[in-house]
């Protein structure tokens, strides 16, 4: 669910920068905004604007998944390495998800939490998948880069 205001802003606003940076601007002029999602002709089917909206949100997405730095490493969620000084690492799809997840988790993850967000789980199936993937996950990581202390397993579940 997407919700927006849609407002008339003056190219005076724009040039003075009278608009929030959250702001979604289209216009039929280039304004070389981040923001902005250009429409060249108008008018223009909603089909044809979702579609130029869906576009620039994902390019946005894909932009904020490469190169994350987590502790000593650079993580690029769009081709899944993981690289720290010359070696790099290539991820599994999830195990790319497990590091995102864990990554934006302030306090330590459970088995349930990363069930649930990672692979859908919604009951409380009896398996070690996660155990599973957190293991191997850890020996490619200590294999390749020597570091045993990247995942850690606290109490409460696990933490970056």
């Amino acid at each position: 669910l997407v919700s927006f205001n849609v407002k008339k802003i003056s190219s005076t606003e724009i040039e003075k920068n009278k608009f929030e940076i959250s702001d979604l601007i289209i216009s039929n002029s280039e304004l070389k905004l981040s923001n902005q999602i250009l429409i060249e002709k108008t008018p223009i089917q909603l089909s044809k604007l979702i579609d130029n909206i869906n576009i620039k949100f994902l390019k946005k997405k894909i932009e904020d998944q490469k190169d994350i730095k987590i502790g000593k490493y650079i993580v690029n969620f769009n081709s899944r390495k993981m690289i720290k000084q010359n070696k790099t690492l290539s991820l599994t799809e999830k195990e790319a998800l497990i590091i995102n997840f864990l990554k934006n988790s302030d306090n330590a993850v459970s088995i349930n939490q990363l069930q649930k967000s990672v692979w859908g789980y919604k009951s409380k199936l009896e398996t070690h998948t996660v155990e599973t993937h957190v293991y191997r996950l850890r020996k490619k990581i200590l294999q390749n880069f020597g570091d045993k202390n990247f995942i850690q397993s606290l109490k409460d579940g696990y933490k970056i």
